[in-house]
This record gives C-alpha cells, sequence and structure tokens, in this order.
C-alpha cells in the first residue's frame, strides 16, 4: 500500500447528543414561576437592610440632597456609628439586664409546667393548661392600666423591674404550651423507669426531661427572646426615666423635638441592634432548626 491509497473507514452510525429530556424540560419550566417569586421576596427582605446599611454611611448633606438610592461618598465615615454607640449603649445594657432575667425565668418556669402538665399525672391539669391557654389570646393593651397601677403602689416603677415580671407573665402561657407538646412525643418509659430507680419527680424534670429538650428549650428562647427584645409598647409604658429606656424605646430619641431627624446616626443605631439579634440568629441557628423539625415530627 503506497502512501497515496487511501484508507476507507466504516461508516459508523453518529449517536445524537443527548440533550435534557422532556421531561425535565417541563419540569424546569415549571419552576420558573417558584424562581420569581423567591427572587421578588428576597429583594423585598433584603432591600431594606442594605438601604438602611448604606444610610448609616452618609452624611445628613447627603441624606438631604442626593437621590436615596444613591451610596454613600464615603464607607470609611464611623461618624455616626461612634455618635449612635455613645447613646444606644446605655439603652443595650438596659435590654439585656430587662431581657434575659425575664427569658431565664419564662424557660424554666414554662418548661417545669409544661413538664408537671403533661408528664405528671394529678387531677384538673387539663384545667390548668386551659387557663395558660386562654392567657395567650389576652392583648397585651389590655392589662398596661391595671399593671401600671400595681406597680405604681409598690413603688416599682422606677427600675426594670415592671418589665422583668411583665415580660415574664406575657412569655409564660405560649411557652408551658409549647413545652407541653413537646414533651408529649418523649416516651413515658423513660420517665416510668426514672422513677423505679428512685428518682423523684424533680430529679427526673432536672437530669432527664430538661436535657431531652435541649433543642426545643433553645427554639422557643430565641422566639420569646425576639418578641422581649423587640418590644416597644410595654417598654415605653412602664419605664418613665430616660436611663431606664430599653432599645427599642431609645431609638425614639433619635428625633428630635419638633420631629427633626438625624439620619446618620439614626441609620447606624438601628444597624448596631440589628446585627446583634443576627448574630445571636446564626450562632443558634443549627439548634433552632433541629428544635423546629423535632416539633415538627413529633408535635
Amino acid at each position: 500500500m503506497t502512501s497515496t491509497d487511501t484508507v476507507v473507514v466504516p461508516a459508523t452510525t453518529a449517536r445524537p447528543r443527548r440533550g435534557p429530556s422532556n421531561g425535565l424540560l417541563r419540569k424546569r419550566v415549571r419552576q420558573i414561576p417558584i424562581y420569581l417569586v423567591v427572587t421578588v421576596l428576597l429583594i423585598v427582605m433584603v432591600y431594606p437592610l442594605v438601604w438602611i446599611l448604606l444610610g448609616s454611611f452618609k452624611t445628613q448633606d447627603e441624606f438631604l440632597n442626593n437621590p436615596t438610592w444613591a451610596l454613600p461618598e464615603s464607607f470609611g465615615n464611623v461618624a455616626n456609628y461612634t455618635e449612635a454607640w455613645s447613646s444606644i449603649s446605655l439603652y443595650l445594657r438596659n435590654s439585656v439586664l430587662a431581657v434575659f432575667p425575664s427569658l431565664a425565668l419564662v424557660i424554666v418556669l414554662g418548661t417545669a409546667a409544661g413538664y408537671a402538665l403533661e408528664v405528671m399525672v394529678f387531677r384538673g391539669r387539663s384545667g390548668v393548661l386551659m387557663l395558660f391557654l386562654a392567657g395567650i389570646m389576652i392583648p397585651g393593651q389590655m392589662i398596661l392600666l391595671p399593671l401600671f397601677t400595681v406597680y405604681f403602689k409598690l413603688h416599682l416603677t422606677n427600675s426594670l423591674w415592671p418589665l422583668i415580671i411583665t415580660y415574664t407573665a406575657t412569655g409564660l402561657p405560649l411557652t408551658v404550651f409549647m413545652m407541653a407538646t413537646y414533651f408529649r412525643a418523649i416516651p413515658r418509659e423513660v420517665f416510668e423507669a426514672s422513677t423505679l430507680d428512685g428518682a423523684s419527680a424533680i430529679r427526673s424534670f432536672w437530669s432527664i426531661g430538661f436535657p431531652m429538650m435541649r433543642n426545643s428549650i433553645f427554639t422557643i428562647a430565641l422566639v420569646q427572646f425576639f418578641f422581649l427584645w423587640n418590644d416597644l409598647l410595654i417598654a415605653l409604658t412602664f419605664t418613665t426615666q430616660d436611663d431606664l429606656r430599653t432599645v427599642q424605646v431609645g431609638l425614639l430619641n433619635f428625633t428630635g423635638q419638633f420631629g427633626t431627624v438625624d439620619y446618620g446616626p439614626t441609620f447606624a443605631a438601628i444597624c448596631i441592634n440589628m446585627l446583634l439579634v443576627l448574630g445571636l440568629y446564626v450562632f443558634l441557628n443549627q439548634r433552632v432548626m433541629r428544635g423546629l423539625s423535632a416539633g415538627a415530627v413529633k408535635g
């Protein structure tokens, strides 16, 4: 065979490239409206946060003369945060002193009550649980005036005790109901075995029931924390002095006597409050998801 001979290659049947099947294509087309809705929801949720964050770096002149959607001229302008922190640090301290003791009382008392109402057997426990459920339905505005009168007569109005007591009372009904539901999912044999081993009811609660409810406790604690931390009505009613105001009430102080607003420090104070709450949620995110999953499956 010479070099000029041509080599005949047998013709092979070319296989067409397999593209996405029609079923997969139809599935993706059907998902387009879902993606559009999710995108719109993300824009609605994220854009205000980004707008507040960008506004915290603007000067008063930029707020008044530049368009609303304009970026700040300098991201190194931290004067707004310095000014905001000098005012809001006191309000943050008051919020911590009022919210965290209330939260501890709500969790301990609510978990103990849920354990007693669901695990222990005694006459009238269904009626007691119904009373806690009724507490969820009472609007908070109805109890403010009677409570203020009681606190005034007890000389508690110039302290944070009215907030701690009211937060604990308003947080207990939902916590008791949720914890009773979570305890219902734990097999009774666990507590019966501890009783046979000689453990008392209190020992069974602290050594067995409370640790088993850890993820549920984190979930309820975070939900209650958001309610208490973001409260404005109760804090505005019972804090009669400026040095006792919580962070939500303190943000109102950034508005001047005649309605003038210093936008930069106000936005910076909102960002400080927002970042603290967001950091706590990110830290407890996994435990909260596990608690919600447990409640969804077992509750």
